[in-house]
């Protein structure tokens, strides 16, 4: 781990590489995509309409490796805006150098300095490399239970 890892604001010139890392991102979670084109369209979507906020993680020698994915949402129970942070993933070539961890932090900055309520996330239940970096960054489970119900 002594690469330096940089944190920037995707912008459409990054679209491509930004959803590449989201297609690895569904991936990861065993999301069968039909159409190849759907994961870069949505992204573009979301930030055409400034729908969620995209970050990019590139680190010296490696490139662009990880994205994360923000979306503001509002909570009711202390009546102020939050941020959900959706997706973050790292590629595994990125994987050990910091760039999930500084990805995280810059969420974490950007939130504060937006005033907003908190920073949630969600993550599956055996992803235990996630969670402890979660944990170690003070983020805490909550006593709710998650539930959801599919539409499609």
């Amino acid at each position: 781990m002594g690469e330096r890892v940089g944190v920037r604001e995707a912008g459409v010139g990054d679209l491509e590489v930004a959803a590449g890392l989201f297609r690895g991102y569904l991936g990861f979670y065993e999301v069968v995509v039909e159409d190849e084109g759907a994961p870069r369209e949505f992204l573009a979507e979301r930030m055409r309409n400034g729908e969620s906020l995209v970050l990019l993680a590139d680190v010296d020698g490696a490139g662009t490796v990880g994205f994360a994915q923000v979306y503001r949402v509002f909570s009711s129970l202390s009546l102020r805006p939050a941020w959900l942070l959706s997706d973050l993933y790292v590629a595994p070539e990125g994987r050990r150098t910091g760039a999930g961890r500084a990805l995280l932090r810059e969420c974490l900055r950007r939130a504060r300095e937006a005033g907003v309520a908190g920073l949630q996330l969600e993550t599956a239940y055996d992803n235990h490399t996630a969670q402890a970096l979660y944990e170690s960054e003070g983020f805490v489970r909550d006593e709710f239970h998650v539930y959801a119900h599919d539409l499609s």
